[in-house]
């Protein structure tokens, strides 16, 4: 059985795994984004020479449709997001460990606040257990659902843009 100091440091590790882990998929969802974003203006560069070909117009202008709206759902995942301040979710507890939560503070306040977290213990794994509960809440439903719905624009548009060149060929 763990003594209490083991126990604490058992505790202390999870902790800073489970926030390193969550650093690590935030990257890689910024990178995926990126990579759409660089795939799908590369694309979309290259497609404009296109316009003018009588059998491929509608295939490129679907690519193109689909391309652009790629760039704008991966610029969103990659988007910073902080909180204004305002609002319902203004007055509930915060996160002081992420400086989106607080930085409409003053820093006597923060201070404050700050103390009273570090003065007990409890409160210190709170602020850690919030941290990692709101990263991976930002994660799960901001982050990789616009980055999944990126993949899931481009994969379409490939596949439209082909059916429409597929059909095109049926009516020429």
């Amino acid at each position: 059985m763990l003594n209490l100091h083991e126990e604490s440091n058992a505790r202390d590790r999870l902790l800073v795994q489970t926030r390193s882990h969550h650093v690590q998929l935030s990257v890689m969802a910024d990178v995926k984004a990126n990579i759409m974003l660089t795939l799908s203006s590369l694309v979309l560069t290259f497609s404009f020479r296109y316009l003018n070909d009588p059998i491929l117009r509608w295939p490129v202008v679907v690519m193109i449709i689909f391309c652009i709206i790629t760039i704008v759902v991966a610029a969103y995942a990659v988007m910073p997001k902080i909180s204004s301040g305002k609002g319902p979710s203004a007055n509930k507890s915060k996160n002081l460990l992420f400086f989106g939560n607080f930085i409409h503070m003053d820093y006597e306040e923060y201070a404050e606040k700050m103390d009273h977290v570090l003065s007990e213990t409890n409160a210190v794994y709170e602020a850690q257990v919030r941290e990692v509960y709101e990263m991976g809440v930002f994660l799960g439903q901001k982050k990789y659902r616009f980055v999944r719905l990126a993949y899931i624009s481009f994969i379409s548009g490939l596949v439209s843009s082909g059916l429409v060149l597929v059909g095109m060929q049926f009516f020429i």
